[in-house]
Order: structure tokens, then sequence, then C-alpha cells
């Protein structure tokens, strides 16, 4: 009987020093870090997805009466009414690329290039101003 006394005293106190051993509190989650800063602005990147940057003398619809017999001595067709066309056109080069670097007349995109610069079909005007 004094065995059993003597193991249950010895579980007793072992179980009331586990309990009283401090435990140390979990540390808070870290904070999440800052956002990275936005890059400093660059020169804006002007790109025409359908060939390089043109510069021509004048862009007038299709539908004008000296663009429309233009098209008509060269053959080509537009297919409506309204299209801008480019008239004597040459590639400018706005980052580094081939070309002029400068137009005094009209910069535009075009759709259609393919006319040796005579004319430019499909032209939207841009700005290349910095």
């Amino acid at each position: 009987m004094f065995a059993r006394t003597s193991v249950f005293i010895i579980l007793a106190l072992t179980a009331s020093f586990v309990a009283a051993v401090p435990t140390t509190p979990k540390p808070p989650p870290p904070k999440p870090l800052p956002p990275k800063p936005s890059p400093p602005p660059s020169a804006p990147v002007i790109q025409c997805n359908t060939g390089p940057v043109q510069c021509c003398d004048s862009v007038q619809n299709s539908n004008d009466k000296e663009i429309a017999n233009l098209l008509g001595f060269l053959g080509i067709v537009t297919g409506g009414d309204e299209v801008p066309i480019g008239v004597t056109c040459s590639p400018i080069s706005v980052a580094g690329g081939t070309g002029s670097n400068s137009c005094t007349a009209q910069p535009v995109c075009c759709q259609n290039n393919t006319f040796n610069g005579v004319v430019a079909i499909g032209c939207n005007p841009i700005n290349i101003n910095k």
C-alpha cells in the first residue's frame, strides 16, 4: 500500500511540475512587407501593331474626290467610304528604330503600308510628343 501511495505522490508531483512549467507565447505573425514602389516614369513607347509609325504629308478620307481619284488610278480598293488614307508617307523612328526621327506633318499608324509610301490605308493619327 505504501508503494501505491508513493507512486501516486510521485505522479501527482510530476504532473504539478509539468503544469507549472511556464510556456512562452507564440510570437505574433510577421507584418506584411510594404508594396514595392512604382518604377520611375519613362519615356512613352509609341508602337504600331501593324508596322512602323508613318509620317504622311496628309491624311484624308477615302471618299474625298482627290483621294478617290488617286486610289482609282492606282487600282486600290479600300472596302469603305470613310477609310482614312495617308498620302506620301515615310516610316519614322520614335524609339531608335530605322527611318527619320521627326515628322513635320502627320504621324500615323496605318493598317496597310504596302504601297511604297505613295498611300497608306487605315491611318489613325498618333501623338509622338514626349
